[in-house]
This record gives C-alpha cells, structure tokens and sequence, in this order.
C-alpha cells in the first residue's frame, strides 16, 4: 500500500487499464525500479516509507505547484485564487521587467493581463513560508485548421527526381509542393521527421529514431540550389560526384536496388566540403552570423555532438577522454544547419505560394536515439535507463520497445518545460503545421527499464496541462497547425483534451468503426470533423494492397502471422468486402482497383474531416508499404521508392505526368469544396 501511494505521488502506475473492465497489475519490482529512474529510493519497505513521509509532507508545505496554466480567458489558476489577502506576488516574465503585487480582498494576481508565455512566479505567504512556480499563459487554441483542404502524405526520401543524388531531398519537396498546389489545389504535403540522425554504418534508417528532433538532416539537401555551387571554383570534383550520385539514382530507380542513405550522404558530404570552401557574399555570411546566435547553445551542443561523433564514431564511450571538437568541424557543422534551416524555410515559403493554405506538415517523432545528440546535450532531463515504448495489445502481444529514453517528467517541470519550448520553436521555424507521433506521449508514457520485457513496463504520467499549454503557445507563435497521431490506446479524456485546445486528431478508415455499436464501419457523417482523415500510413499496407490482401501474404512469407494464413486471409477480405459495401450504398464506384482507390478517398471526403490526406503511393498503385512493423532485416524499411502497380520505381518527374495520379488528386479536388460539420458531428 504504502509503494502504491509513493508511486502515485510521483506518476508512477500500479495498474492500467488496456480496455474496459481489465485491470493489469504491474510488476513491484518495474515499480521499484522506475521510481529510482526518477531519483526516488524505494529498494527496501524502511525506504518507501522514508520517500512516503518526504513526499507527503513536502506536499503538504507546498504553497504552489511546479507548474501553473492560465489558458486565455479563463479563470485564473485554483492554486493562485486560493492564496490568502497578503501573499506577496513576484512575477519574472519571459519577456520585459519584472513586477509584484499583494493580493488583497479582491483576490490574487491579475493573469488576465498577463502577455502569452511562460514566466516564473514566487509568493510569500503572510506567514513567511515563500514558494515558486512556472506560470505558462497560453492561447485558449491553437491556430484554427482551414474548413476543408486536402494534401499529400509522402515520405521524402522515397520520393526521388531526375535531379536527386539517390534519395528525395528538399528540391524535390518543393517540386512536389509546387504541382500539388498549383495544379491540384492541394493545401498541404506532410512529411516524414526530417530529423538529424545517428552517424554509422549502416545508418538507422528509421526517421523515428533520430540523433537529433530539434536539428534536421543535412542529408536532405539539394546540393545544386546551394548559391555556392554555381561559384564552386573546383568545377571537375564538383562534376564528378553530380555523376556519381546520377549513378545512385539509376541504381534505385532501374536496377532494384534500395535506397543507400550512407551512400547518398558520402557524396553530398564530399560535394559540401568543396562548397564550403568557395567565399559567401557579406549578406550570406551575416545570414549565418544571426543563425549562429540566434541557435545559442542548442545549436552549439547539436554541432559539436555532430563534430565528434563523425571523428570518434556515435558512441561516446569510444571517444578519447577529454575529447573536444576541433573549431574547424564546429564550423563545418554550423554551416550545414544553417543550409538545411534555409532550404526548409525556402520549401515552406514556396508552397505558400503555391496556393497551399498549411504549406509542408512536419513530422515530430516521440523520441530519440539513446546515443544522439539530444541526450548528450541534455542527458540529465532523459531518463537513460529505460525506454519508451507500448504494452502488449492485439497485434503485439509482447508488447513494443521502441528503443527510444523518455523524458523525466520532474526534471521538465523543474525546467520550465525548456526541453520541450526549444524543440517546437525550432520545427515550427520551417512548418505551416506539426504532426506530433503518439501525441499521448504528452500526458503519459509507457516506460521500460533496461533489461525488462516490454510488456513488464509501466506508464508514467506528465502534466499534460502544462505540455500542452507549451505545445499551443509555440504553435501560436508560429501561426502553425498541429495535428495528433492519437491511433491506438489511448487514456480516458486525452482526445477530448486535445480537442478542446485545437490539436487535431488522426483517424484512418480501415480502424473507424462503430466500437460501441456493434463494430459495423463508422458512416461518413459520424465522424469526427478535427481530424486528418486517411486511407492509409507509412506502418499500414498501401490502399491497393489491402484491397487486393497482398499484405497478408506478405506477411506470411516472412513468417511474421501469429494465426493461421487461411484465418488471416478470411477475416481480412471480410474486412475489406464490409467497406466496399459501405462504398457501394454511398454510390461510389468500386469497380476495379483504380476507381476503388478513389472511393476510399471518395468516402473521406463525405466526412466532416478538415484535413484529407492522400498517401502519395496510392496515387500510383504502390503496393509496398514503407515501413512493416514486427521487422529488422526481413524487410526493407524505410528505404524503397515509390513505384507503380507493377513495382516499377517511378521518378518525381513521371508521378507528376502519371494518369492514374492526376485523376485521383483531381477527384479529390473535385469532390473535396470546404464543408461545415453537419449537427451533432462528433469532434473528438
């Protein structure tokens, strides 16, 4: 009793729930362990105890919490309306001069004239007793998302032009961004996280498991836009690798072969070393000079992580004692963030003025790599012994280890949710809107310590508020969009919680069904209307593919079903035959698998969805899913381009002239004129 309690105070579950009416016990010893991850001894009945007294009687001489949340418009905090006339008010706010107040029989601090931000407030009690807080003054919503607009969802580096070097890169979303708007209306194109990632050999080709969510990847650049390439003085060098990344290309595009990103970053980073050395004009290099301040010491730990892992290797247990980066490679480094950061914003700018209402949708991933560069820069907030990942459901009986540490929920607060404001700041420079992987993680994680099996795990709780409440502040900022992959589990009142403060949801057709009904699919008009509403994503087997059940054999041939073929075929063409049939009575055409395709996205426009989203593969009759969970090296994720119904691999160039492609995106144009959500539509 007296661990549960302890646990308790400290967010650490006992129990969950998977479903209704099951209740899980976790194990005392994941427990015990989690709760020293978070600094809080609990090895023996006698320190439980002692943690226990501590934390209850520090509660009980608390005279504010860690953080407080004013949304805009609202009534001001409980904790402050409950401070007695005479408690002194000291406010040190983000911005501008500090100020003090007494409260007084009319009540407490005035917040709602407080300016948006995050500031640090301190009290004194009439008895003597101080105490202090994060105060985050946040908009009531976050940027409102258009009535209705469609887009593309697209993995870059999949997504490869006559003009790349082996893999999509940031000319080619800008290409993509400029058709998709001028010529089909579209009003966004969302990415996957273009995150920096972890040097090796190979590299981690997952983009959910980066080095790096506040530094985005060199390796995405198109080396020919760089103004230097034009003036690069070493013209026959420069040449040359041009040719060889060509070669790169038809290799993938004609002779089968996967996406090599070692490959492609080995010639981008011999073509920049002889770009950096051509001189920039005086307006470039006081362009860099203001990004490297503005960066400050983010950007400073972000380049030397990069500096010494690319000499010493990632791992920094292998570097030599006391080894510091040379300031050359600091640099070298420096220089490439800031390329990067301009070619993002330039992609951004431009399919603004494509005609598209959000621009480029980026992608947050839930996590980083335990050896990257967020961890090294900040390894105290990261809670290093454990992993995040998901219990045991369904489809993964053992539960998942994503391989990714979690953020320590005391130490964020303690921070002032720093951590977190400085990540979305610097996504949000470059995005017209912000997907967030596992939006849940923002209330609550499931935590793995090291060398326990995933579905030993527990969740451990945040302060949703308060990660929230920065979540919708930054987006404010921005004038940026967010949108909530919230599939899966999901806690109690979380989805309502998102809603409320403007976050979209994500729903995917193929999983929305009438659950408390019967299971029967969910009509168009009880959907929900905050949503971005899809056929399919990157870890679900392309339209086509469902259509046709060729995700179950595949499946199969790699020996990853859990049930007999047979079963899994049956209930799969059962599955798919109910939403023909929910198609059929709509009046959409499903003849073939062309025109079936296209009522699938046919059905999502007849929601009140805000966002329709269209998988670019399924333009073209891409059958091959990008990513298949369950797998390593049985499959090749994350490093296959897309390519037609055949499997043929198609460049930028053909996708944009393909038939089947334009007449899908033009019935979703067609079909997809803005729509208010009829009465009573659901908006969670």
């Amino acid at each position: 009793m007296d661990l549960a309690r302890l646990a308790a105070h400290h967010g650490v579950a006992t129990s969950y729930h998977p479903s209704a009416g099951v209740s899980v016990q976790v194990p005392e010893r994941t427990v015990v362990t989690v709760l020293g991850l978070l600094g809080v001894d609990a090895a023996t009945p006698q320190a439980v105890r002692d943690a226990l007294a501590r934390a209850e009687r520090e509660a009980a001489q608390r005279l504010l919490p860690t953080t407080l949340v004013h949304w805009e418009g609202a009534a001001p905090p409980a904790a402050l309306a409950a401070l007695p006339p005479g408690t002194r008010i000291l406010l040190d706010p983000e911005e501008g001069e500090a100020a003090a107040w007494e409260t007084g029989p009319g009540g407490p601090l005035p917040v709602g004239g407080l300016p948006l931000g995050v500031h640090r407030i301190t009290v004194t009690h009439p008895d003597g007793r101080t105490g202090g807080a994060t105060l985050i003054v946040a908009p009531d919503r976050a940027p409102a998302a258009p009535e209705r607009a469609h887009g593309l969802l697209v993995q870059l580096y999949s997504l490869l032009s006559e003009n790349s070097w082996g893999m999509g890169d940031l000319g080619d979303l800008a290409h993509l961004a400029g058709w998709a708007g001028r010529t089909h209306g579209a009003g966004f194109i969302q990415v996957n996280p273009l995150h920096a990632a972890v040097p090796g050999t190979p590299t981690d080709p997952s983009p959910y498991r980066p080095s790096s969510r506040r530094f985005p990847d060199p390796v995405h650049l198109r080396i020919a836009d760089l103004p230097e390439y034009a003036a690069c003085p070493d013209r026959e060098a420069l040449d040359a690798l041009a040719v060889r990344g060509a070669e790169l290309n038809r290799r993938v595009l004609e002779k089968d072969a996967l996406i090599d990103r070692d490959a492609v970053w080995a010639l981008k980073r011999s073509a920049l070393e002889l770009l950096y050395a051509v001189p920039r004009n005086p307006d470039r290099e006081a362009d860099l000079a203001r990004f490297a301040a503005e960066g400050g010491t983010a950007l400073a730990r972000h380049t030397a992580w990069c500096a010494l892992a690319e000499r010493h290797g990632p791992d920094p247990a292998a570097w030599p004692e006391g080894a510091e980066p040379d300031p050359a490679d600091l640099a070298f480094h420096r220089w490439l963030a800031w390329l990067t950061d301009a070619q993002l914003t330039a992609a951004q700018r431009g399919a603004r003025e494509a005609g598209m209402a959000v621009g480029i949708v980026h992608d947050l991933a839930v996590g980083v790599h335990p050896l990257g560069a967020d961890v090294r820069a900040a390894g105290d907030t990261y809670a290093v012994d454990a992993c995040v990942g998901a219990p045991p459901d369904a489809f993964n009986a053992r539960g998942q280890d994503w391989g990714l540490p979690p953020w320590r929920p005391d130490r964020l607060a303690a921070s002032g949710y720093a951590p977190l404001r400085d990540l979305l700041r610097g996504v949000f420079r470059y995005a017209g809107a912000l997907r967030i992987d596992h939006v849940m993680g923002l209330f609550r994680l499931w935590w793995i310590p090291r060398d326990t099996p995933p579905a030993e795990g527990t969740y451990v709780s945040y302060d949703g508020e308060a990660m929230l409440a920065v979540l919708v502040l930054e987006a404010h900022r921005a004038g940026a969009l967010v949108i909530g992959e919230d599939l899966g589990t999901v806690e109690p009142g979380v989805r309502e919680a998102l809603a409320r403060r403007g976050v979209l949801g994500t729903s995917v057709l193929w999983f929305e069904r009438d659950w408390a009904g019967g299971g029967a699919p969910l009509p168009p008009e009880r959907w929900r209307a905050d949503c971005l509403a899809t056929a399919t994503t990157h870890d679900l087997p392309p339209s086509a593919a469902k259509l046709a059940g060729s995700h179950v054999e595949l499946r199969d041939r790699l020996g990853l079903l859990t049930r007999p073929a047979a079963l899994e075929r049956a209930e799969d063409a059962a599955d798919t035959e109910e939403w023909l049939a929910v198609l059929d009575r709509l009046g959409l055409d499903t003849k073939g698998e062309e025109a079936a395709v296209r009522a699938l996205y046919g059905f999502l426009l007849r929601t009140p969805a805000r966002l329709v989203g269209v998988w670019l593969p399924d333009a073209v009759g891409d059958r091959r899913p990008q990513n298949l969970p369950g797998t390593w090296d049985q499959y090749p994720n994350w490093r296959l381009p897309v390519a037609d119904a055949a499997g043929r691999p198609l460049t930028l160039e053909r996708l944009i002239a393909s038939p089947r492609a334009n007449a899908l995106l033009s019935a979703v144009r067609g079909a997809g004129h803005p729509r208010t959500a009829p009465p009573g539509a659901r908006t969670v």
